[in-house]
């Protein structure tokens, strides 16, 4: 009988989270803040692993800005298990990183690859869901995904079309992966909910380190040789100035792109999967998103500190220092920092991204 391969949960954590500016800052992103609830949007995605993946089978792939407030948060783990990239290279270049790491360790393992920053409301059934993919994942050469129910014609996310029920695991279907699209027009988005066959993705993917690197080898092969110079160095005192060498030459590029999307294009057999998973997920794209998730009804003002409001509604603060006093204001979103203070409708709380923009073309990097 085979030894039953370990399960290990690789949580990426290095983005920004520019539309959570001013609060996030690059030293203390969207993930690593309290966003949504007392704990940060990290420390909440490890409790809800924690069950699947004790912290020695937890590893954390940020960058080295933010390497130091990760471990602070995370100091159960090994420190050998929060990887620093020295500047971002996407998805791809990230998991590959985690691979060859785990690789080195375990000559082979499952992977989970989950990112730091979504909401989960129904935590017991995604773990649920998260056994079943990595069930499906065992078998050498598969890749899973994660599919999310869409609940509306939402244009800045990727969807996965699901092909064939291919079997059932505790009575929930795996179906074949048809292809994977990324952000379409709203017109398409609205056929795509019509059909009952699209989820969304939400980047959460499941597969043996075998499979994935085999894989990284054939369809991005300069990525997989850097990464393999590495992996020689790793635990060695090369290792930091190796890592510091290849990364800014490594191809820039998604898993999406550079995995998923060939391998569903494959004659033979299915290779790619989707699991459906209605857990009530959301990935917090905004501030109007944290309100959506906290006001108990429509026209609710969402405050972290106390408000007293007279004819106002609809609106998000995060003032905790502070009382507000609000009068006559409809659906606006309001953060202050000690160093700057955002005003905007809730409407255009997507735009806040622009605001960082133009925060470094003017080089104010002090509120960056």
């Amino acid at each position: 009988m085979k030894e039953k391969l370990a399960a290990h949960a690789i949580i990426l954590a290095g983005g920004r989270g520019t539309r959570f500016w001013p609060r996030s800052r690059s030293r203390a992103p969207k993930q690593l803040l309290n966003i949504v609830g007392a704990r940060t949007m990290l420390e909440q995605t490890v409790a809800r692993l924690a069950p699947l993946f004790p912290a020695e089978r937890t590893w954390v792939v940020t960058n080295q800005e933010q390497a130091a407030e990760v471990r602070r948060q995370l100091s159960r783990l090994p420190a050998s298990h929060i990887l620093a990239e020295p500047l971002g290279r996407n998805t791809a270049a990230a998991i590959g990183l985690a691979a060859f790491h785990l690789a080195h360790v375990h000559d082979d393992a499952l992977m989970a690859v989950l990112p730091a920053d979504h909401f989960i409301a129904d935590a017991a059934r995604y773990r649920k869901i998260v056994s079943a993919a990595l069930q499906v994942a065992e078998t050498p050469g598969n890749l899973v995904v994660l599919g999310i129910p869409p609940a509306h014609p939402e244009r800045g996310f990727g969807y996965i079309e699901r092909g064939e029920v291919e079997r059932r695991i505790h009575g929930a279907p795996v179906y074949s992966v048809r292809r994977f699209t990324e952000k379409p027009s709203y017109a398409r988005a609205l056929v795509y909910l019509a059909t009952r066959r699209y989820y969304w993705n939400a980047g959460m993917f499941f597969w043996r380190v075998t499979t994935f690197l085999d894989n990284l080898r054939k369809l991005l092969p300069r990525t997989y040789g850097d990464l393999a110079q590495l992996s020689a160095a790793i635990g060695s005192s090369k290792y930091r100035k190796t890592l510091a060498r290849i990364y800014p030459e490594m191809e820039n590029i998604s898993v999406d792109y550079a995995i998923m999307e060939p391998a569903t294009r494959r004659r033979g057999d299915p290779r790619v999967f989707v699991l459906p998973a209605e857990v009530g997920w959301s990935d917090i794209g905004s501030w109007a998103a944290v309100y959506g998730l906290e006001a108990r009804k429509a026209g609710d003002n969402v405050s972290a500190g106390t408000v007293i409001a007279l004819d106002a509604s609809g609106n998000y603060f995060w003032t905790p220092e502070k009382l507000i006093a609000a009068i006559g204001v409809r659906d606006l979103v309001v953060v202050e920092t000690p160093d700057a203070l955002l005003i905007c409708p809730r409407n255009r709380a997507q735009d806040v991204g622009q605001i960082v923009k133009r925060l470094e073309s003017q080089k104010l990097r002090h509120l960056l």
